[in-house]
């Protein structure tokens, strides 16, 4: 495991990008839920076919990565990503989040069309909040500051994850639990006022120059089928996989699914 960081001097704050697998042309560029970090994506980068590199970073505030700048936005994300990626050796990437990885996403193909090869959107919207969603995250951003501690988002657990995971795979509901645990306060705080900042995107999937994948599992409640299918209204020719007996957190839930999915989309960008 390798890791590249954006060089001193940068404009926004340097990331570590996680080498979870060695490989050739084109990498996969894995950005992670809220409120989790690049171990989300294990089970599926042990899944996944093909020898492309994968990369991981934590985005600002979360596992490793470094606070945000003051004013959070997911554009500072979006721009850091780019640069840790580039400061890695890589002029252009495969980019693929879940949920607010994919509003990070999105934020890197707007603001930096040349770098995107293919973009993944999973389990995640284009949209920007309702104001009461907007609203509930300065709420929960206010308490987990007040608190220090994350206590106050555990309870997204229930619906991070589906009804038949809970069922069949009880283990990964701890397993969630503990990589909430270990997130820092003031990140959960700092990510939850940059998603309440961001707007609407949905052009911006009509824009990717290479293929775009959209993946949604069925019991997700959080970005529910409807979600992506919005998106691929804006996008004809996307891809639209359904996983079922996936909640929210398909890549966890069924990451042997997601793996083939990611796959079939970097062998379709190095082939554009």
């Amino acid at each position: 495991m390798t890791t590249g960081q954006v060089p001193a001097g940068s404009t926004t704050q340097a990331l570590e990008v996680v080498n979870l697998r060695d490989g050739h042309g084109l990498p996969l560029v894995l950005l992670h839920a809220f409120p989790l970090d690049h171990r989300m994506w294990a089970s599926a980068v042990d899944a996944m076919p093909g020898d492309f590199t994968v990369l991981a970073p934590d985005l600002h505030g979360m596992g490793r990565a470094p606070d945000g700048p003051r004013t959070p936005g997911l554009e500072a994300s979006a721009d850091a990503v780019v640069s840790a990626v580039r400061a890695a050796g890589y002029d252009r990437a495969v980019v693929a989040g879940l949920s607010m990885g994919g509003y990070v996403a999105m934020a890197i193909a707007e603001r930096h069309p040349g770098f995107v090869a293919g973009l993944g959107l999973l389990d995640t919207k284009s949209t920007a909040d309702a104001p009461e969603a907007r609203l509930n995250r300065l709420r929960v951003a206010h308490q987990v500051e007040a608190e220090r501690d994350t206590t106050a988002v555990l309870g997204m657990v229930a619906t991070l994850v589906g009804d038949t995971t809970r069922a069949e795979q009880p283990r990964i509901v701890p397993l969630v639990e503990s990589w909430i645990r270990a997130q820092r306060a003031d990140g959960v705080a700092w990510s939850q006022r940059a998603m309440a900042a961001r707007p609407d995107r949905t052009h911006v999937i009509h824009d990717v120059a290479g293929p775009v994948l959209v993946l949604v599992g069925d019991e997700d409640v959080m970005s529910p089928v409807s979600a992506a299918e919005h998106m691929v209204v804006a996008r004809r020719d996307a891809e639209l996989v359904i996983v079922p007996g996936a909640g929210h957190l398909s890549a966890v839930e069924r990451p042997a699914q997601v793996a083939e999915a990611l796959a079939d989309l970097v062998a379709r960008a190095s082939a554009h």
